[in-house]
Formats: C-alpha cells, structure tokens, sequence
C-alpha cells in the first residue's frame, strides 16, 4: 500500500485523550481537560433551542450569520476600541481550531517558516506542517514565562512568513505583557510579518488586567489576524464557534479556505453566539471573578499542599511543579501516579513541547464546581498523608 500522509500518520494520541481514559479507568477526578462541567448562561442557551425550533435550519452565509458578524465587530469596537468592517472583515467558523487551520491554509507556503510559542497547544505544530511550512520553536520557560524579544529577533529569517501567538496562553496561563506585545508588534512591522493571534482567552484574565489585542499595536491592523470562541467566552465548548477578525486582503483567501473546510457552522448556535456578545459588562466581569475565585481555591489548596504553584494571570489553568512532592518522578510519571494512586488527573506540561522540555511541571484545570476543586484537593492530601482515597481502594 501507498504511504498516507506523514503529518499524521502515526500521530500519538494526545496527552489529553490519554489522561482522560486512565482518569476514566481509575475513577479519578479530571483536572486535565480544559472545559467547564456546567454549561454557559441559560439564556444564551434558550436563544440556540429557539432558533433551531424555528429555523430556517438549512445553510447559513458562507461568511457567517450577519447578525453574528455585526456582533464580533462590535465587540471588538467596544472592548478594544477596534473599528471593524462587519462584512468585509468578520469570518465565522466552526470553532478556533479549525480557524487556526483555515489561517495557516491560507498563509503559508512551503518554503515558509512560523514562529511558534512553547510551551503550545498541540494543534499548533502538526497544522503548521501539513500547511507544509516549517516550524521554528521559541519558549517562554517557567516560572516567570518571560517571552525573550531579542531570541525573537534572531529567529527571523527571510523565510519567516508569521508567527503564531496564543494570548492569554494556555498552557502557561501567560499574559503577554505590554513591553512584550509592543516589541513583538514592532519586529513583525520591521521584517513583514503576519500575526495568527488565538485570543480564545481574552475575557478570562484576572487580578484586574485588560486584554489588548496585538492587532490594536502600530502596524498590526493590516497583518494581524485575530481569533475568538464562544466556547470559551459563555463555557459553552461543546458548541464549536470560532470567528475571525482580519483585514479584507487577509479574510479573503482565508475564507476560502474556511469554504472548503467546513463551508459553515450550526445557524442555531450563529444566533445564540450574537445574543450573547450583547451581553453587558456584568456577564464578562462575573465570567473572569468566577473563574479568579476558583483560581485562588485550587491553587491555594496544592500551594497548602506543598505543590510549588506558578503565577495564573488568565485562562482556566494552573500549573505547578511537582518535584517537592513527586521527586525524582519526570511529569509524564508524575501524572499517572496521581491519576492511580491519587485519584486526581493533571496533565504533563512536557507534553506542549516539541522537545527538550521541563520535566517538573504538571497543569491543572480549575473551572470545575468548587465541591470537585475540593474533592481534588483533599483526595491529593490524603495521598501525600499516606492514606487510600476510597475511589481507588474500591
């Protein structure tokens, strides 16, 4: 038989789905996958049952519902100060995976190289390559996830098509600082650069921080392409809604790409999407303080514990080394020791590099119920005192 692609072919399972089954198969609580196990605002909701009893329910704009598009034009005008063309600079898409994959599609060449961030969500690299660009991996390295401009720099080439940056990052639960954002703007002007910006995250960021796109920096209106969710913006992942903001000479041929990939998304949840991003400030403040307070039980409950926990700036994550209380342990092992004997499931951090990662740090989610945080702390103090927690002994 002929070879099948060899991007994928042969691709491991990711860390995520592998956690999961042993979390699954040992009864543990998982802190691994980043999703919230309640679901979004009722009235968001009650918008998509509506519009899918309704209908119409047949294939919406290739480009998205206008009302939708208005929406994230909006948005982006009241939160950032952004003034966005909705119809010539909005694309809807199912979910921002798959805007990630229609971008990079549309972008890139072989021959081309992209800047990517580690640690990375693991998406970045195999869609990099099968848009047959080569990746070149920068990183930013625990505890103070410091991005270093000057290595920025240095990478560039004449090759460098654009980098891919993931702001608030996952899994570092970085905010790229403002000196950070400015210099990164800065070399992408100076050496004409594009910008793949996956913002997923900017509504969730705490201690009173503001996001700001790196397409509202000098220069970056025309070469930076922004990234949105639903899912992660009303906890609603499960319903797969991404959307685009990019200058017409860039949405273009990426919604062409779009066209051939997905062509559209669910119409039902298009309309429940743009009701809520008319939600008021209320919504997204109460959004960011729930998601800080449960931050703060988590963390304070491992730091209690002696897990040496990192700074949280934003996302659902945290990240911890482990090596006071697993020592020895790489966090691959690590994590399958929790998982088993602990029964509390975290994911290992070496997993968001290519290679030559940190050994040491394991990540947790924490946008859970606050009685399954608890549960998850108090099950890892049982461990650590020597006890059995009943879900494994059983």
């Amino acid at each position: 038989m002929k070879s099948t692609n060899s991007v994928f072919t042969g691709l491991p399972t990711t860390v995520f789905e592998a956690m999961s089954r042993l979390a699954m198969e040992h009864g543990a609580i998982n802190l691994g996958q980043g999703f919230p196990d309640v679901d979004g605002p009722e009235d968001v909701r009650a918008q998509a049952a509506s519009a899918l009893m309704t209908g119409p329910n047949q294939y919406p704009p290739m480009l998205g519902l206008p009302e939708l598009r208005q929406a994230v034009a909006d948005s982006n005008k009241r939160f950032y100060d952004l003034d966005i063309d909705w119809q010539r600079e909005v694309l809807v898409t199912s979910g921002a995976t798959e805007a990630l994959a229609d971008c990079l599609m549309a972008l890139v060449e072989p021959g081309d190289e992209v800047i990517l961030i580690e640690p990375l969500y693991d998406c970045y690299l195999p869609l990099v390559k099968r848009a047959g660009a080569t990746p070149v991996r920068l990183r930013v390295t625990p505890p103070e996830w410091k991005f270093d401009l000057d290595a920025f720099e240095a990478a560039i080439t004449p090759a460098t098509k654009a980098i891919l940056i993931n702001n608030p990052m996952n899994p570092a639960a970085k905010v790229f600082s403002e000196e950070e954002l400015a210099g990164i703007a800065k070399l992408c002007v100076a050496h004409d650069l594009y910008a793949i910006c996956d913002e997923v995250y900017e509504h969730i960021i705490f201690d009173g921080a503001k996001h700001r796109p790196l397409m509202a920096f000098d220069g970056m209106r025309e070469r930076a392409v922004r990234i949105g969710s639903a899912g992660k913006t009303f906890s609603l992942t499960g319903w797969k809604v991404g959307y685009i903001t990019a200058t017409p000479a860039l949405l273009d041929p990426i919604a062409k790409a779009h066209q051939f990939v997905t062509f559209t998304t669910a119409p039902n949840l298009q309309k429940a999407v743009a009701y809520g991003l008319t939600k008021g400030d209320a919504y997204y403040e109460e959004l960011a303080g729930e998601l800080q307070a449960k931050r703060d039980r988590l963390a304070d409950g491992l730091a209690r514990l002696g897990f040496a926990v990192l700074p949280c700036e934003g996302t659902y994550f945290v990240t911890c080394d482990a090596s006071g209380i697993l020592p020895g342990l790489d966090d691959v092992e690590m994590c399958r020791r929790l998982t088993v004997e602990a029964g509390v499931t975290a994911v290992p951090v070496s997993a968001f590099y290519g290679d030559d990662a940190p050994a040491c740090f394991i990540r947790f989610c924490f946008c859970k119920r606050d009685e399954v945080l608890d549960e998850a702390v108090a099950r890892l103090g049982r461990w650590i005192r020597g006890e059995v927690p009943d879900v494994v002994a059983g």
